[in-house]
């Protein structure tokens, strides 16, 4: 009775803060829920018998949907006025950078927690050109704030841009032609000495390897996009490969898993061969696999993001690693649902959130009932669970990906298999050559030489399958009902229980 009642709790939590997020519900509502959820279970606990355990679920149930409508209702409260009052006025602003600038092609993002009248609220502002910019610097900017606006994406699809800076406390956008840097120093020591590391880490790296090699290698450990231009992002998308390069469970999932086998064949090779791990060397790839993880939350700043990928990817490989699907499951939702109730926005406006999710619970529940079909792979250096893994994330992501981007990639899963059992070994030869660099720049050049010839190899796959007419299509309405019969068919497909005659 307790797993049912977690488990009712947790759904109804979750229900509550999606239909909180879809429509406006007032208090008065909210409230009356809550009371007669209450009264409701209280009269049935005091009348416990075998008749009224159904009623009881039935009340906490409600109770939870009630509660999950009321912790987003309760974070959904607007800016503060004084920034109203002000919109459209081109003004002058101070304000601390809060977080890493996101250097563009042709601009610089800065998120600014902007000071007015004893007020604040965090802005994003676009600075044209480029700058040293950095974490924790006090700016001055002359600007325009304004509300931000959905746009429609190249597949045709609006993209709920309000929303999604709304989940991060951010109100206001604005752009400057003059920004000035007032003083330094400012925020936490940690992400200060954490951004400055991976700056310097970058700069050895591209010192031993030539762009756009380095480029990737960047969006391969950081997640770093924004040196991308148009024609390589494009690339990217075109052949479902833009996951490596994006901070979510999918592609941190996928390569801690690689690199987790990688390394028990090199510790116990005979074992991995045979299929039969010692525990040994099933234990140190553990290890290895989570040590990856943390590497990555680390080297990328400990941004929310990065942190929440890294507790979905953790929980997919103890799933993976030990066969414990169905605790490996509740830690899941366990997980998903405390995210939630810290921030009610992941739910419906984080897609980062979503994919990670989604591709966590495939490589749980899904990849083990794929692995049959994958017998024909030579377990070598781990390549048959990297494959499956590989490609049942791929296929429980891609309803998700259809309805939410509108892209279908055509040439996805065999660029992913090419591509895919080679990114551990690249990002540890990456990674060598950045941290041998930081200690003298010609101690990372042999790493970065080898990690060249692999990023090199990685981006000619990538090309030769974009370049291909038929590599991918848009899809621009892609119906939301298609997308639960799909999921409702996967689910189906993975808890069914065979029939004996």
């Amino acid at each position: 009775m307790k797993y049912h009642i977690f488990s009712i709790t947790i759904i109804g939590f979750l229900i509550g803060v999606l239909f909180r997020s879809l429509y406006d519900f007032s208090m008065f509502y909210i409230y009356t829920t809550i009371t007669i959820s209450i009264v409701v279970f209280v009269f049935y606990l005091i009348r416990l018998d075998k008749n009224s355990k159904v009623i009881i679920f039935v009340g906490v149930f409600c109770l939870a949907i009630s509660f999950g409508m009321f912790r987003f209702h309760s974070t959904d409260r607007g800016a503060p006025r004084v920034f109203e009052n002000v919109l459209g006025q081109s003004l002058d602003f101070n304000g601390i950078v809060v977080d890493e600038p996101d250097q563009r092609e042709k601009n610089v993002k800065l998120l600014v927690n902007v000071d007015l009248q004893s007020s604040k609220s965090k802005v994003l502002l676009s600075a044209n050109g480029y700058g040293d910019y950095k974490y924790g610097d006090e700016i001055n900017f002359k600007g325009t704030l304004e509300r931000p606006k959905n746009f429609i994406t190249d597949t045709g699809k609006e993209f709920d841009y309000v929303n999604f800076l709304k989940k991060d406390g951010i109100y206001y956008v604005a752009q400057s032609y003059e920004v000035d840097i007032i003083s330094r120093g400012h925020g936490s020591k940690i992400k200060r000495w954490l951004f400055a590391f991976k700056d310097k880490f970058m700069q050895r790296s591209s010192e031993a390897i030539s762009s756009p090699e380095s480029t990737l290698l960047g969006g391969l450990i950081l997640g770093e996009k924004s040196a991308f231009d148009k024609v390589m992002r494009d690339s990217f998308i075109k052949t479902g490969t833009i996951h490596i390069v994006a901070l979510s469970g999918y592609n941190v999932t996928i390569v801690a898993e690689g690199v987790m086998k990688f390394i028990s064949y090199i510790s116990s090779p005979r074992s991995v061969t045979m299929g039969e791990m010692s525990p040994r060397a099933g234990n140190f790839g553990i290890g290895s696999g989570i040590f990856a993880i943390l590497l990555f939350i680390i080297m990328t700043g400990a941004s929310s993001t990065a942190i929440r990928a890294g507790i979905m990817s953790i929980l997919a490989l103890f799933a993976r690693a030990t066969g414990r699907t169905s605790d490996a499951g509740r830690a899941l939702f366990l997980a998903g649902f405390l995210m939630v109730l810290w921030n009610p926005y992941l739910l419906v406006f984080d897609v980062s959130f979503q994919l990670s999710f989604i591709a966590t619970f495939s490589v749980i529940f899904f990849a083990p009932k794929m692995e049959k079909y994958f017998f024909w792979v030579t377990e070598k250096f781990g390549l048959r669970d990297v494959v499956t893994v590989t490609v049942s994330a791929y296929i429980f992501v891609l309803p998700f990906i259809l309805y939410k981007m509108g892209n279908l990639s055509v040439v996805a899963l065999p660029a992913n298999v090419l591509i895919l059992p080679f990114i551990p070994l690249t990002m540890l030869l990456g990674f060598l050559s950045g941290i041998f660099g930081l200690i003298y720049s010609v101690f990372g050049l042999p790493f970065g030489y080898f990690a060249y010839l692999f990023l090199h190899y990685e981006l000619a796959v990538i090309k030769f399958f974009s370049d291909l007419s038929f590599a991918s299509f848009s899809i621009s309405n892609f119906p939301i009902v298609l997308t639960i019969l799909l999921y409702v068919f996967l689910l189906w497909w993975i808890f069914r229980r065979k029939i004996t005659p």
